[in-house]
């Protein structure tokens, strides 16, 4: 298991994550973008990108879409205040309110408390 302060933060390899040290908590956000314009989505994700990456406890995030258009993105926090930090975010409620407006057809949001974690690497 890994030491939080030692982890990578982010994603953009094939690596998943290392595993945390529990208890710590991971919002996973599920989402299905409409068919309509998609302009502004990307530039929007790399700034949340960089916003969260300065809240205290947060610990990386990982995510993937379907070609059928389905999105998870799995976010590990340290803690529930961390978690409201994020959500409280201006720009990131910014962010939330234009995509239900254009981006996102339909998402759901579930925050869990991890009691156990571990990983596998091949040597």
């Amino acid at each position: 298991m890994s030491d939080h302060s030692d982890a990578p933060v982010g994603t953009g390899s094939v690596t998943p994550l290392p595993a945390f040290e529990p208890p710590y908590y991971v919002v996973v956000f599920s989402s299905v973008l409409t068919d309509g314009d998609q302009s502004g989505y990307d530039e929007t994700d790399e700034r949340m990108d960089e916003l969260v990456r300065e809240v205290p406890g947060y610990l990386g995030h990982e995510s993937a879409r379907t070609p059928g258009g389905l999105g998870i993105t799995v976010s590990y926090f340290r803690d529930l205040a961390a978690i409201e930090e994020w959500r409280g975010t201006g720009e990131h409620r910014a962010a939330q309110k234009r995509g239900r407006a254009e981006w996102y057809e339909r998402y759901t949001v579930h925050v869990a408390r991890v009691e156990r974690s571990h990983g596998f690497e091949r040597a």
